[in-house]
């Protein structure tokens, strides 16, 4: 009986995989592909490249004090960048008993030894940036300088004053509509990104190339804009002329970011922070859709909005909040609509940086800020606002979620579920006295060190920094 031809190619598929397995048998022997030279390139390629930069993100729904840990990491830093979002961003930043408000600006600006970058992922409301920097030059010294120190990527987009016009027509059209709309903030930033989607948008380097034709375009947009909300009223003479203002103020301050990170990383040794705005649950993608914000504001979103390689990205910080807070509508879980809620928001004083709206509270949701971690893998956690739980008889920390009776592995997608989810709580016992005083981990009451680690056996990450007052000495650093 002859061979077939499919026996022949059996045969020689079964040739490669033993000749393969040899090979593999071999590089195990030697240490690595080809010996100790294959095993010498691979470790090389693993080496760091260049100065790494470290990550502050969000680990809830914002309003965490990322801004406070940055504040206490830029005192040593060369760099401090922002990568998404624009002003509708708010960190507070407390020096010297003056309390700096930023929204556009990274917060880190603030020590006159730093640069502060503004990457292509941010979106800019130039009005908007000029008077953040006059409001906070005014409190204080802090801001001195500024505009040294402050570099734009020319891929930045424009937020434009009919961007933030069309922000409220919209939330009021679904507030008509749907009878709720997503609580924005109305700068402009959903408006804004969607144009840079739609690839309709302008940049920082079409204001300061051809201004003619900068106008067009402009024009044009304001255009689209008009035919599709008849009601909305823009100046367009009054915004170019504005703009045309701010060519001058702002040329110095721009160059090409992908170069300047580039420099940045691949020349002399600097320590890189970067600002993270608005947090993991607020994130385009990962976060509560549809209540969210129109950028990514995870770790991904630091690679794409600075034009940077993730092998760069070293130490990511998770800011975690010892309680949560929601601004805006949307599931909260753990919410607390009773006096434990009222408790938080009054003791936490938690009204909103950028809007002023006061902000919904409840109990610390282990649950999402797991996911949080899966998504960013924090290399460990910056827990603020320790103090606020100071007068609690007992702390409940939510550590599963329910629904209809089972146990659900995962933080859910959809919005109608997460609504139903019935949180389960682990309940720790208070400690019932004032921690505002605490500089170390053993200054803090037994219970209050249990319940640091509580959260950090749950989440399998470590507790760098708790936070219990507004000062930068009021963060204790445990490592």
């Amino acid at each position: 009986m002859g061979v077939t031809v499919l026996q022949i190619t059996v045969n020689l598929l079964n040739c490669r995989c033993r000749e393969r397995e040899r090979e593999r048998e071999r590089e195990r022997q030697n240490g690595g592909s080809g010996g100790p030279a294959g095993a010498d390139a691979r470790a090389a390629s693993r080496r760091p490249v260049g100065n790494m930069v470290t990550v502050v993100l969000g680990a809830q729904w914002g309003d965490e004090g990322k801004g406070k840990v940055v504040d206490l990491l830029a005192q040593d830093a060369d760099m401090v960048c922002r990568c998404q979002g624009g002003n509708n961003a708010g960190h507070t930043v407390v020096v010297d008993s003056v309390e700096y408000d930023f929204h556009l600006l990274p917060s880190g600006i603030i020590n006159p030894k730093v640069t502060a970058f503004i990457g292509n992922g941010v979106v800019i409301h130039l009005p908007g940036l000029f008077e953040e920097a006059d409001k906070n030059l005014r409190k204080g010294k802090g801001l001195e300088g500024w505009e040294k120190r402050l570099i734009i990527s020319d891929r930045a987009h424009i937020v434009f004053d009919f961007h933030q016009a069309v922000d409220d027509v919209q939330e009021q059209q679904r507030q008509q509509q749907a009878g709720k709309n997503l609580g924005t903030t109305k700068k402009g930033i959903g408006p804004v990104y969607s144009a840079k989607a739609a690839r309709s948008g302008l940049r920082i380097c079409d204001l300061l190339s051809d201004f003619q034709d900068f106008s067009e375009r402009y024009k044009v947009l304001a255009k689209q804009y008009k035919s599709m909300y008849p009601t909305l009223d823009i100046d367009v003479d009054g915004e170019l002329e504005k703009l045309k203002a701010y060519v001058d103020r702002i040329k110095p301050m721009v160059c090409d970011g992908v170069y300047f990170m580039h420099k940045a990383l691949h020349g002399p040794p600097k320590k890189i922070l970067v600002e993270g705005a608005n947090a993991t649950l607020l994130d385009i993608d990962f976060g509560t859709y549809p209540f969210v914000t129109s950028s990514n504001c995870t770790v991904g979103g630091v690679c794409t909005g600075l034009g940077m390689p993730p092998k760069n990205v070293g130490d990511v910080y998770g800011v975690v909040k010892a309680y949560t807070t929601r601004v805006g509508i949307g599931a909260f879980p753990s919410e607390q609509n009773n006096e434990i809620g009222e408790l938080l928001q009054t003791r936490g004083k938690e009204v909103g940086v950028t809007t002023g709206r006061k902000r919904r509270c409840g109990w610390l949701d282990l649950v999402l800020v797991k996911y949080a971690h899966m998504i960013n893998g924090f290399t460990a956690i910056a827990l603020t606002k320790l103090d606020i739980l100071d007068v609690l008889e007992e702390i409940k920390v939510g550590v599963a979620y329910k629904v209809d009776n089972e146990l659900i592995p995962h933080f859910p997608a959809n919005q109608e579920i997460l609504h139903k989810v019935e949180v389960q709580y682990d309940t720790l016992p208070g400690w019932k006295s004032d921690t505002s005083g605490a500089r170390t981990f053993e200054d803090l009451p037994e219970n209050a060190r249990k319940y640091v680690r509580f959260i950090e056996k749950h989440l399998e990450v470590p507790v760098k920094w708790i936070g219990v007052g507004k000062s930068r000495e009021s963060m204790i650093q445990l490592f």
